[in-house]
């Protein structure tokens, strides 16, 4: 009897030996994130949203009393900021450990997104080991994109970018929650949103609010404003305002389980192999190239797309003179049609509304003119990209810096920031928009 007992023993010591597993104290079904430096690069380094993270041991007891609270926090977080975890127990996680300056467990850090993408702004907490504790201070670390609208400023808000959609909510609260903060992040970029408080009277008798707090789409392209109606939870209002555009995609883990793997397809007869032969090679096929942006060969369509006194904000591409007629275009010329038109599909397949984006041909009449009257540079052989709205009497260049460079991620770093009404504008020259008179008589021409 005790030597079965001292055998029993024995086991017990080797089994409490064995290495931890990976998974080490949450669950895969855990709301908290189980990370590894890849994981926390693609995941929290570049996501738009806050996170706390902490650096754990399974055998540490501080850590299994923290785990608890820890996630309570996750599931009190859900949709407003990240929770995470690494186990630096693991040795494929220890050098990530280190190069984070982890020194004892549990420590937890918390990662604010920065201007520079993938270089967030980290920080110990140093507060309770609480779920309120924690909840707490990440809330307080939650980016606000929420724009606070007056009476005063709500006209000129409207006005910006009047293509985009935006929303507005309405509140009795002079906070911005970290609901609507969280909403702003999902459509970042593809939405504007804004707070109005209900003692702005002429806003809310404006857009006919009775209730607070309400929410109001404005679907752009002069759509009537729609007052959601659902609940005020995250889910269904990001469901409600992704009819005007998609959700802003942010780094998340996956939803499919782990046990849930891809059945592998049946082969066709042609594909069927004897046991033991190789398996013949299938072709993968080349990824499609965007669209090309559309061309206004002649003055007459630019004037009708870009030029008429209610035309909204357009991108135009001025292409060089070609020395010989059909000559394909090349270098920077070509370099930024394939930026615009990479540009304009990201945004389609985003079902997201972008501004037009045109091909300005050295051949159309109007092109030698507008580049004169904008002042752009009288090199012939140069591409030169602008945006114009001529119902706002605006112009902005584009600057490829000294390097030339017409690539994509300048390109579309400039027209997100046309977007986001950032950035200086000119005035448009008199005379570069067609009077409404003219417009009409030309108009009355074409119908004849």
């Amino acid at each position: 009897m005790l030597q079965s007992t001292s055998a029993l023993l024995l086991v017990a010591s080797l089994l409490a030996a064995l290495p931890v597993n990976a998974d080490g104290l949450y669950a895969k079904k855990s709301g908290v994130l189980q990370l590894d430096q890849k994981g926390y690069n693609k995941l929290i380094a570049h996501s738009n949203y806050s996170s706390i993270v902490e650096f754990y041991a399974p055998w540490c007891g501080h850590c299994q009393n923290l785990k608890p609270a820890y996630e309570k926090a996750a599931k009190n977080l859900d949709g407003l900021a990240k929770v995470a975890a690494v186990n630096c127990d693991d040795d494929a996680n220890k050098p990530f450990c280190g190069q984070m300056g982890i020194q004892g467990f549990p420590t937890l850090k918390i990662v604010t997104p920065s201007k520079k993408p993938g270089k967030p702004r980290v920080e110990d907490y140093q507060g309770p080991r609480t779920a309120k504790g924690i909840v707490d201070a990440v809330v307080d670390k939650i980016p606000n994109h929420v724009k606070r609208v007056t009476d005063k400023n709500l006209d000129e808000w409207l006005a910006e970018d009047e293509e985009s959609p935006k929303a507005i909510l309405f509140t009795e609260k002079g906070t911005t929650s970290a609901l609507i903060r969280a909403v702003g992040i999902e459509f970042l970029g593809s939405i504007r949103v804004a707070q109005i408080r209900n003692m702005e009277v002429e806003a809310v008798e404006k857009f006919g609010v009775t209730e607070f707090p309400s929410l109001v789409l404005l679907p752009g392209n002069g759509q009537d404003p729609v007052i959601y109606d659902g609940e005020l939870k995250k889910g269904p209002i990001i469901e409600f305002l992704s009819q005007a555009a998609s959700p802003n995609p942010d780094p998340a883990p996956t939803k499919a389980k782990a046990s849930e793997k891809p059945k592998p397809s049946e082969p066709s007869e042609s594909e069927a192999t004897t046991e033991g032969s190789p398996k013949p090679l299938v072709p993968v096929k080349a990824p499609l190239s965007a669209p090309a942006i559309e061309t206004l060969a002649t003055a007459e369509a630019l004037e009708a797309a870009c030029l008429a006194p209610k035309s909204g904000t357009c991108v135009l591409a001025f292409l060089p003179q070609s020395g010989e007629p059909d000559v394909e275009i090349a270098g920077h010329a070509k370099d930024a049609l394939e930026s615009l038109a990479e540009v304009s599909h990201k945004h389609v397949q985003r079902k997201t509304k972008l501004f037009p984006l045109y091909n300005i041909p050295a051949g159309n009449t109007a092109s030698k003119t507008l580049r004169a009257e904008l002042g752009l540079s009288e090199d012939t052989q140069t591409v030169d990209i602008v945006a114009l709205n001529a119902r706002r009497g605006w112009w902005r260049q584009y600057d490829p810096s000294a390097g030339a460079d017409y690539g994509v991620t300048r390109i579309e770093a400039w027209i997100d920031a046309i977007r986001l009404g950032e950035g200086s504008r000119n005035k448009l020259p008199e005379g570069v928009i067609v009077t409404k008179e003219e417009f009409e008589k030309k108009a009355e021409h074409d119908e004849l």
